[in-house]
């Protein structure tokens, strides 16, 4: 479905036709819902957190200033919640490893990526992407797969545009490694 632009169904809400709110649902649950899940690790949390994060949003549509995209302050809203959701849980988080594949180089990995079919290469990318903590899916989803920009990855989860940076790096990192230890098998 082709949807309008964020600011249409905000001007026909904020202009008293709140079921236009509705296209700004569709338009956007997906990957709220997929925030709050890459966060919570609970499908009914995310789906509790995504429909009180557009409830949010609805009621303070007001407040809404344009300063940024609708999408980024929707998802900041969402991220908000589900982290407050984490803290009340006190969930504990693992810690990242940091390990380095010596026997691989980038060229390997990508000659052995380029070898496979583009629906092996779907599946393996999905499972490699699976093996990285929620917070690294969280920020590889917003940028690849939302289009989000640094900056607004930023305004979204809070961290520093330099930090947003040296994450995605590392996830990148992460992410080659963890197919280098793919297609090491795989040819094994």
């Amino acid at each position: 479905m082709k949807y309008q632009d964020d600011n249409h169904y905000i001007e026909l809400v904020l202009n008293g036709d709140t079921s236009a709110y509705a296209g700004l649902v569709a338009k956007h649950k997906n990957l709220v819902f997929s925030i709050a899940l890459k966060i919570l690790n609970s499908r009914e949390d995310a789906e509790e957190v995504a429909q009180d994060g557009f409830l949010k949003a609805f009621q303070s549509l007001k407040n809404f200033e344009r300063k940024s995209k609708f999408s980024t302050w929707l998802y900041r809203i969402v991220y908000n919640a589900a982290i407050s959701k984490t803290r009340k849980k006190k969930l504990d988080l693992i810690p990242m490893d940091n390990y380095v594949i010596h026997n691989y180089t980038v060229d390997d990995i990508d000659r052995g990526v380029e070898e496979m079919e583009a629906e092996e290469q779907q599946v393996m990318i999905a499972q490699a992407l699976e093996k990285l903590p929620s917070e690294d899916q969280l920020l590889i989803t917003l940028f690849y797969n939302a289009d989000n920009s640094v900056d607004e990855i930023s305004n979204i989860t809070g961290l520093s545009t330099s930090n947003v940076k040296v994450k995605l790096h590392r996830i990148r990192k992460k992410l080659y490694e963890e197919l280098s230890v793919r297609i090491k098998q795989q040819a094994g």
